[in-house]
């Protein structure tokens, strides 16, 4: 495994982070609480250290199977959550004011096992709390300690450029990968230029980077596949030529999708789900290889 430094902090995480939405199942179709537990202990087999997750995947669940495993060995990990998202009645509001960000705060801290939080992360932005007021909390949960580090997710460049007058914006963590890098024009050269590290969560989009799906496939509407990673409609045949491509390169493809987001400049670890613990070891893989420049000017130009 390798290891980077996230920008002004003294973090140092895997390239390769495990990420945790499908803990519980609520957005996949379900999923195995023991199979999701024993992908943490995989995970650190493999020299992952990092693990992200938030209050919001399966209602907690998430945050409380990784306290279940990771609470006897807290400090080989590196935490990072989230908060703003939460369900109220049938629909999801994103609350980032700091009366809701004090409750989630506790209950995340409650069910992960830990008094601190190496990462707490905006998970969306809240249109409705002026971000100077949510980063004013931030900051004071940093001074008390439950906090080491604050990060922001799924912030245009506006936004972001506006956060970091308020707080130490360490990383933002953001959709982007081979099929997805709206990231390069604007969000890739404020990171960059604010000096903040880049989490890539979809890397794999959805899954449909490993080539695995051979035809096209109908999920639940409630499955983050049908409705978030849009991969596997219109775009599917599209896909699919993209791979049969990326087979000019002979590794795994579920490594090269990988290794294309974690060598971008501002890249600190590609951000990952599973579902089992052979999927873990065949994502952490990707770092045992880098791609050639001339294999990434092959990626680029297709």
């Amino acid at each position: 495994m390798k290891y980077k430094n996230i920008p002004n902090t003294d973090l140092e995480v895997s390239v390769i982070c495990l990420g945790t939405w499908v803990f519980g199942g609520d957005s996949w179709s379900g999923a195995d609480e023991n199979d999701c537990l024993a992908a943490i202990d995989a995970a650190a087999d493999c020299g992952i250290n990092f693990i992200d997750t938030a209050p919001i995947y399966s209602g907690g669940q998430s945050e409380e199977m990784i306290g279940k495993v990771i609470s006897q060995k807290r400090d080989q990990w590196v935490i990072a959550t989230k908060c703003g998202p939460q369900k109220r009645g049938e629909k999801i509001i994103n609350d980032l004011s700091p009366r809701s960000i004090a409750k989630q705060l506790d209950n995340s801290l409650r069910r992960l096992k830990t008094d601190h939080i190496d990462l707490y992360q905006c998970h969306w932005p809240d249109d409705d709390t002026p971000i100077e007021e949510t980063l004013e909390y931030l900051n004071k949960a940093k001074q008390q300690g439950k906090i080491r580090h604050i990060g922001v997710s799924n912030f245009g460049a506006d936004l972001l450029d506006k956060a970091v007058q308020s707080a130490d914006i360490a990383t933002l963590q953001s959709h982007y990968s081979l099929l997805e890098r709206s990231l390069d024009e604007e969000i890739i050269p404020c990171c960059l230029k604010n000096r903040i590290g880049l989490l890539a969560y979809g890397p794999l989009g959805g899954g449909v980077l490993t080539g695995k799906y051979k035809s096209p496939k109908k999920f639940q509407d409630t499955d983050a596949r049908q409705f978030f990673y849009k991969f596997y409609g219109k775009r599917f045949n599209e896909v699919q030529k993209v791979l049969e491509r990326l087979t000019a390169i002979d590794q795994p493809l579920n490594q090269i999708a990988l290794n294309w987001v974690r060598q971008k400049e501002c890249a600190v670890s590609a951000l990952v789900g599973c579902r089992n613990v052979e999927q873990v070891a065949a994502n952490a893989g990707a770092a045992d290889w880098e791609l050639s420049e001339e294999e990434i000017d092959l990626i680029d130009g297709i």
